[in-house]
């Protein structure tokens, strides 16, 4: 698993937004940039869709005031799916990130095989990072949501 003082590798990702999809390297995409990078197990489910995600469009303007320049959800979904949940979830101040194949999710060793639930998918947990080094990482326990939710972020900022 990815640590503290480490870079994010340079893998390619798919940011879904309203302009449509654009394929980028992660570790250019966070460069020189003050970020803060959150995954969850999948778009439209239930913790992730009522508490997570909500909790960071609620609470963008505060990270914003911390000196973060960008806010990634990323999940082990396909670009098609993360456009339509950001958009259902009035997310348009977030970077939303398909990790469809879970090459970065693999890459930071933070998979989540849920077997014939979903198969491969991300653990839940937020990272901050200062061009593209982590200085924070809150992975969760599972079947927890507590130390990856925005307050939790805003609080050790």
């Amino acid at each position: 698993m990815i640590q503290i003082g480490e870079k994010i590798p340079a893998v390619e990702v798919t940011v879904a937004g309203t302009e449509g999809h654009k394929k980028v390297n992660v570790a250019e995409l966070f460069a020189g940039k003050k970020v803060v990078l959150f995954a969850l197990p999948g778009a439209f489910t239930p913790t992730c869709s009522a508490a997570h995600l909500p909790g960071y469009v609620v609470h963008a303007d505060d990270l914003k005031a911390k000196g973060v320049d960008m806010i990634a959800c990323l999940s082990v979904n396909d670009a098609f799916v993360m456009q339509a949940w950001g958009e259902s979830q009035n997310a348009e101040q977030l970077t939303m990130i398909a990790d469809g194949g879970a090459a970065l999710t693999q890459a930071l060793g933070l998979v989540l095989d849920t077997g014939d639930f979903g198969g491969i998918r991300s653990q839940r947990y937020a990272m901050v990072l200062e061009d593209g080094v982590v200085k924070l990482l809150n992975v969760e326990a599972p079947n927890s949501f507590e130390v990856s939710k925005a307050e939790a972020v805003l609080q050790a900022l």
